[in-house]
């Protein structure tokens, strides 16, 4: 018998000074039986970090021919392909020939420093490629936020990111590193 999707219910009200931006949005996240918490959560800070009206999430572990998120205009081409994670090289590759603009963000203290040290040269080649790395005590602080019902405030300003539950009893600074800018 195979395993369920795992729903969680977000409520995510933002207030992001940096671009402007300002909405609220409610979402269904199904984190799939191999996904953990913190890649959730990941995903989760990506769309807050890139909030859009036409942004949404892809169908995520399950379809390799989709990202964790992507925006599309409203002809269909692919505006932005967001990943998260360590993925292959090869994904990337083939999302920067799909896609206007690629955004990664990885996580995973040492073994995402591994990474980034082997595939940093190979993908600083793609044109239009950003990378960003989230801390793993901020990883891991932001997967502590995750409940099947969550009601976040976020607020951005001058890079930082703060994440506090609806009844402030919990608040997270997320502060993206860029790795990596091209284009």
């Amino acid at each position: 018998m195979a395993l369920k999707s795992t729903i969680f219910k977000a409520s995510v009200s933002i207030a992001d000074m940096d671009r402007p931006y300002y909405g609220e949005h409610a979402f269904t996240l199904a984190r799939h039986p191999s996904e953990t918490d913190e890649r959730m959560m990941v995903r989760l800070l990506a769309f807050i970090m890139f909030a859009d009206e036409r942004l949404e999430f892809g169908r995520g572990l399950s379809s390799e021919d989709e990202p964790a998120l992507w925006q599309k205009d409203y002809s269909g081409t692919i505006e932005r392909w967001i990943e998260v994670g360590l993925p292959d090289e090869r994904t990337l590759r083939k999302a920067a020939g799909r896609a206007t603009e690629v955004v990664l963000l990885v996580y995973g203290g040492r073994a995402a420093e591994i990474w980034w040290g082997k595939e940093g040269s190979t993908l600083s080649r793609l044109a239009n490629l950003r990378v960003f790395a989230i801390d793993t005590a901020q990883s891991t602080a932001l997967a502590a936020l995750a409940e099947r019902g969550m009601q976040l405030q976020c607020s951005i300003q001058d890079g930082q990111i703060w994440l506090t539950t609806s009844d402030g009893t919990q608040t997270v600074l997320i502060e993206p590193r860029r790795l990596l800018e091209t284009g």
